[in-house]
């Protein structure tokens, strides 16, 4: 039967008693596959909106019947997924109809964590919400902190922060991927995920290391089809293979957290074998810039600047020093290696000549093997396929383009080697390096915003010196209560730009754009409960969070954080005195709140998926988008759900605050709903949450006045604005002069200079310095050697590999790394009380490599203890040669609290799936003082860090430990049924 190859186990067709032969299917030319037609006697509306079901925003095709969704497809005209939906995607009708579905605002009436609320109506919410709010802001702003988590507006998000004067917003970056994010756009001015993406279409071979299952996951699905259809190769690097190295064509099984050395390792092969685009280095990064060599002073690791400030190079032909902004005009031949002495008697080298004498001589195949577990043929013969591929078989195009300095070239020359990299590259203390000699591994071999490498999203890339900065401040007394603050994140370019009191102490709650975590591009929020607690900078009076699950699965210790939340001073009162948590469904953050705002779900409001925040765009072109109300909500009963979108809260709490940007001159309200908000909210002239049909007529794009009529345009357009670029400006965009005038216009850059890329970060080198007491700007570390040393040894301008903290710790009495992985099928917690999904799994394995297990006596499906110097967790173990034997690992977030999420008491979340944050620390101990868990340059939380050692528990009785509850609300348990059944 023809429709047999869609007809998933998770399919809601076979939950209905509509007509087969309503579907058909037809060849889709755009993917070269199969099309879906939907026959109108399976529906009788179609609306067009974007996926929320995990953060990659895919086009979706959504079908009502008797007000209820009936199916779910992907939007075959959108040009970020092609049709193509998951099983995330296709399974939204069992979120919108989910048990676990709150139905008003909550007031906690018992003790925290005990379930018991009552139901007020949203008057009374809003009205508590403000006064607690404004009580806590008139004292000062940072007594108000409001941390988001997955949300797809945090642009606005943080603006509305700022609004209350608060500099404590951040979202969920920090326990993410910000490590990725802050070394690309420290180094290239984008970087990967929703800022780049591999050149599918050209490419000959890919590298993927280290990523979440679902980054991306349905574009990718598209671009490694498209890539091993064409014979290119696909190698898969991780400790694991599964998901995207199950079809890869190589998998190279590597010890956690020694991603770094290896990367390094191809450099030193590279440079060895001379396989370097040697042009791309001269003309497009600061390789060739000359570094200044005098330690002991303030001027060491910094470049040599003539007069005007200007970075010098070496020029062979004239055997003199010149501006490195001439490479180009002049034809310059600037030295890559070699130590010259300047008029003023500097000694200078290259930067390059700096990493190449590192990569010589500490990162040997041999000795790279040693650290990673990978044989030393084995990188050698990697690291030449790589610049075989990208030297001796480039892509050329035969497309016109002029540069920046005005030469005009008949085509477009690309390096057919492509990467991607993600969370497990991110989550080590050694994070941010990795992921810098990932960018620099780029660079030698030029494949980068170049045909067949790795392009550049707009409104990427961004000059670098130009990327935002957080507001600085140097006291908490220059906040006021409806004074706006902001921006609250950004890339500093030297210790200048912390956010630190004249002591050197942090001024944010989370110790983000501290000496602790100085480049904090994200924020920290991670760390905000446990500060909270320790009252450690200071005490805060309302914690706000939105969409974030900080009692749970996005914590680390989580016996600790539950002890956080509870805790209370000698008077009886919670140290966290109010807690304010926004979300669609009874979560355990939702249990540990004091005041609960009821959100609507992604299928029942207007929403702006814009280029302001994280955009669904393409490497072809900007993208943004919008969701759009499409059902009213209601429980799989049909009984309405009294609950409001975040963005409607926002736009009410903000006016009832008496906020300056909610209100006009005279006092009125500014905007009359979220809808109208979406509309003519404009954070600077002319440009809003959506680029497309701006202007009173919607003849704009990107730069316009607000379109009253803006949203149903979206609507019409099938949910989504697309700007193809021409082909011209596809390539090349940190030197396109086309692409950069454009970018200009729309506000995507600020100016139309090339874009030159990091290969030496000096922004480091100022953190160095301060650490050892030569920086001569304002802010000065304190005079703590933890603190000091960290800055000296870390905030290396050229990438290095060190080893996890974790290893100085727990040593050799933890000897296996434990980590987490994202299944496909489910997004973080979000997914496990969607019964389609729990088809496929209801409980969650430990992975063990057999050889180790034979090594620790442990058999197949035995139950074990996973223990780390913090707790442990017991688990049940799954064998599997799927995993190298340096590590265990498990699905996120499957094992549950019992009573949460609409799930019953008896389900296996909460007795036999398991929860591994349990065993994952918050802070770890160094040179005497105590950090929280994370990258020391950017406070990325270090998950995957953490080392176990594993052992047959004596009691084989298949339930795990520790196990925590919760009572469920008493409509949820009204809820339960024996089966749950969809029928629209």
């Amino acid at each position: 039967m023809l429709i047999r190859p869609i007809s998933f186990a998770y399919n809601p067709l076979r939950k209905c008693d509509c007509k087969w032969k309503s579907l058909r299917l037809i060849l889709n030319g755009s993917t070269g596959g199969l099309k879906m037609e939907i026959g109108g006697s399976f529906y009788e509306r179609k609306y067009y909106s974007t996926c929320y079901m995990c953060a990659c925003r895919c086009g979706i095709e959504v079908y009502v019947r008797n007000g209820k969704v009936t199916y779910i497809k992907g939007n075959d005209d959108h040009p970020l997924n092609k049709g193509v939906l998951c099983a995330k995607g296709s399974s939204g009708i069992m979120k919108e109809y989910s048990p676990a579905r709150l139905r008003k605002p909550l007031l906690r009436v018992g003790p925290r964590g005990s379930g018991q609320f009552k139901e007020i109506e949203w008057d009374e919410a809003l009205e508590i919400a403000a006064k607690w709010i404004k009580e806590a802001a008139q004292k000062n702003p940072s007594k108000v902190a409001f941390f988001t988590g997955r949300d797809q507006m945090q642009a606005i998000n943080g603006w509305f922060a700022g609004q209350i004067g608060t500099l404590n917003w951040a979202a969920h970056g920090g326990f993410c991927s910000v490590n990725v994010a802050a070394a690309g756009l420290m180094s290239v001015g984008y970087s990967f995920w929703e800022f780049g993406d591999p050149d599918f279409e050209h490419t000959k071979y890919f590298m993927m290391i280290g990523v979440a299952e679902d980054h991306a996951s349905n574009p990718f699905k598209l671009g490694i089809q498209e890539l091993k259809r064409r014979g290119g190769k696909f190698v898969f690097v991780n400790p694991v293979r599964w998901s995207y190295g199950a079809i890869a064509d190589e998998w190279v099984p590597i010890k956690p957290g020694t991603d770094g050395a290896f990367i390094l390792g191809l450099a030193h092969v590279l440079f060895k074998y001379n396989l370097i685009d040697w042009e791309f280095l001269k003309e497009f990064t600061n390789a060739p810039w000359l570094v200044i060599q005098a330690p002991g002073t303030p001027k060491d690791g910094l470049f040599y600047r003539n007069e005007e400030g200007k970075p010098m190079v070496f020029d062979k032909k004239s055997n003199s020093f010149k501006p490195a902004d001439r490479i180009v005009p002049e034809d310059l031949d600037p030295a890559f290696i070699g130590e010259f002495e300047t008029p003023e008697g500097y000694k200078v080298r290259p930067a390059f000549d700096i990493f190449a004498e590192r990569i010589v001589k500490d990162y040997t195949p041999e000795k790279v093997e040693k650290i990673t577990g990978i044989p030393a043929e084995t990188i050698e013969r990697i690291a030449k396929e790589l610049g075989v591929t990208a030297l001796y078989n480039p892509i050329e195009l035969p497309i016109e383009w002029t540069d920046v300095w005005g030469r005009k070239h008949k085509k477009m020359v690309g390096r057919p080697v492509s990467f991607h990299i993600m969370r497990g590259i991110a989550s080590h203390t050694n994070g941010y390096q990795t992921a810098r000699a990932v960018f620099v591994l780029m660079m030698l071999l030029g494949c980068i915003d170049r045909p067949g490498g790795h392009l550049a999203k707009p409104p990427y890339p961004k000059h670098i010196e130009d990327l935002p900065k957080p507001k600085k401040i140097k006291s908490l007394d220059e906040l006021e209560f409806g004074k706006p603050y902001g921006p609250h994140l950004g890339i500093p370019q030297s210790p200048d730009d912390l956010l630190v009191d004249e002591k050197g102490n942090p001024l944010r709650i989370d110790r983000a754009y501290s000496w602790e975590f100085p480049i904090a591009a994200h924020g920290c929020i991670q760390n905000v409960i446990p500060a909270a607690y320790q009252k450690d900078p200071y005490d805060i009076e309302v914690l706000m969070i939105y969409m974030a699950n900080m009692a749970w699965n996005s914590s680390q210790n989580i016996p600790y954080i539950l002890e956080a939340l509870t805790a209370k001073d000698a008077s009886g009162n919670y140290i966290i005195p109010k807690i304010i948590t926004i979300d669609a469904f009874y979560s355990e953050m939702v249990a540990y709140s004091d005041l609960v705002l009821p959100d609507a779900t992604y299928l029942e409001q207007w929403f702006a998926l814009s280029l302001l925040d994280r955009p669904p765009s393409v490497a072809s072109g900007p993208v943004d988008a919008i969701r759009q109300p499409i059902v009213e909500p209601q429980d799989l009963k049909g009984e309405k759900l009294d609950v409001l979108p975040w963005g409607e809260v926002m736009v009410r709490l903000g006016t009832k605050l008496g906020l300056p940007g909610f209100l006009n001159e005279d006092g009125t309200p500014k905007y009359k709903d979220w809808k109208d908000f979406l509309i003519n909210w404009q954070p600077q002239p002319g440009v809003g949450a959506l680029a497309g049909w701006r202007g009173k007529n919607g003849d704009k794009h990107f730069v316009g006045e607000p379109n009253p009529n803006q949203l149903e345009m979206y609507a019409k357009n099938k949910g989504f604005f697309y700007y193809p670029l021409p082909e011209h400006m596809r390539y090349y965009r940190h030197v396109n002069k086309d692409y950069l005038e454009w970018a200009k216009s729309v506000k995507f850059v600020k100016r139309t200079d090339p874009i030159i890329m990091n290969f030496y970060v000096e922004t480091l080198q100022k953190f160095r310095l301060a650490g050892q007491g030569l920086w001569e700007g304002e802010n000065q570390p304190p005079n703590d050697p933890a603190i000091r040393e960290r800055l000296v040894r870390y905030f290396d301008p050229l990438p290095f590999w060190y080893p996890p903290f974790e290893e100085e710790v727990s040593g050799k009495d933890y000897p296996l790394y434990a980590f987490t992985k994202r299944p496909q099928w489910m997004y973080h917690s979000w997914d496990s009380q969607n019964a389609w999904l729990r088809q496929i799994s209801t409980r969650n394995y430990l992975y063990m490599n057999p050889k180790t297990a034979k090594k620790l006596g442990i058999k197949h499906l035995d139950w074990v203890w996973v223990e780390s110097r913090i707790g442990r967790v017991k688990c049940q173990v799954f064998l599997t040669e799927c995993t190298e034997p340096n590590s265990v690992w498990t699905w996120n977030a499957i094992g549950k609290m019992i009573g949460a999420w609409g799930l019953k008491p008896e389900a296996e979340e909460g007795h036999q799936g398991f929860l591994l944050n349990h065993v994952i620390p918050h802070s770890i101990k160094m040179n005497g003082k105590e950090f929280y868990y994370g990258d020391p340059i950017t406070g990325h939380l270090a998950w995957f860090d953490t080392k176990v050692r594993v052992y047959k528990a004596e009691d084989q009785t298949p339930e795990t430990y520790p196990e925590f509850k919760v009572e469920p609300l008493p409509y949820i348990k009204e809820r339960w049924v024996d089966v749950l059944r969809y029928k629209p």
